[in-house]
């Protein structure tokens, strides 16, 4: 039976000194370890988890869920790119399979990345490198119950639970999708409404499964 997770509301610099205890205690531990940060889209968990890695330097490394949204074209073929972003759009037990094996890893793995600047992913991004102790997974989808996603919580020896205010939320999305200038403020509008903010709400439903969920206190 799950336990409920602690709760608590930090601003985003308390938030990084929790989640700089939190580090320290799972380096303490022997062999790789995981600290996974989830959190709704606009939520402010890839912010905070790219300080959290840089901190750390060579013994951590950021891990972004996003790398493994499905390619672009194929999302076109199966006719599901109006969806982009939402759980069913990415590949999801790959993405499990690669923790798995990122965990044990005694080499060098390289990962996917997402680009914002052309809207797709982009193959060996991101190099772990052998001597990396702790992994700071970051990504929407790390606490849903349902399948494939199940498979991530287990892989997780820490879980953070990140949520901002939902006006917060669409701000920032706004200003997100139009920083490239790939859409128009009326797509954005539209793909906010109907794929983030129901993307919030499924993300909003896994939190009672972090070890601790977060509301971060901001305006912008």
């Amino acid at each position: 039976m799950e336990t409920a997770p602690k709760s608590l509301r930090l601003t985003p610099e308390e938030t990084l000194a929790l989640l700089r205890a939190e580090a320290v205690a799972l380096l303490a531990r022997p062999g790789r370890t995981v600290l996974g940060i989830a959190g709704g889209p606009g939520s402010g968990k890839s912010t905070i988890s790219q300080r959290l890695a840089a901190e750390f330097g060579a013994v951590a490394a950021y891990v972004p869920m996003d790398g493994f949204h499905m390619k672009h074209a194929k999302l076109e073929a199966l006719g599901t790119a109006g969806d982009k972003g939402m759980p069913h759009t990415f590949e999801g037990a790959a993405f499990a399979d690669f923790l798995e094996r990122l965990r044990s890893a005694s080499g060098p793995v390289s990962a996917p990345g997402y680009s914002r600047k052309v809207e797709d992913t982009v193959d060996d991004a991101v190099t772990i490198s052998a001597t990396t102790r702790l992994l700071i997974v970051e990504g929407n989808y790390l606490l849903l119950a349902t399948a494939p996603w199940w498979r991530v919580r287990p892989l997780l020896d820490r879980a953070v639970y990140l949520e901002v205010p939902i006006d917060v939320v669409r701000a920032r999305l706004m200003k997100r999708h139009g920083e490239e200038g790939l859409f128009t403020e009326e797509r954005n509008r539209a793909h906010i409404e109907r794929v983030d903010l129901v993307n919030h709400d499924t993300v909003q439903r896994s939190r009672p499964r972090a070890d601790i969920a977060i509301d971060l206190v901001t305006d912008h």
